[in-house]
């Protein structure tokens, strides 16, 4: 593996665990009030337009971080809808 490969992984890694704790205190506290609705579906547009352009490169690192912050975004989501 090349060093920007590796460059990319842990970049991504880190802006992914980024979400986590907002994931897990939204889960704990069962409140997403302060989550903005308008943030989180512009967000996750620009994850996906990402994910797709790392499909098309064949960008490992850009795949990994976008498909994963995605879904914590998307547990995000389903967290703030449910707990409205």
């Amino acid at each position: 593996m090349d060093f920007l490969t590796i460059l990319g992984l842990v970049a991504g890694g880190l802006t992914t665990v980024a979400f986590l704790p907002q994931m897990f205190k939204t889960w704990q506290t069962k409140s997403a009030k302060d989550v903005s609705f308008v943030m989180l579906i512009t967000f996750m547009s620009g994850l996906l337009l990402w994910l797709v352009y790392g499909i098309a490169l064949q960008a490992l690192p850009i795949i990994i971080a976008n498909a994963v912050s995605f879904i914590f975004n998307l547990i995000i989501l389903w967290l703030k809808i449910k707990y409205k």
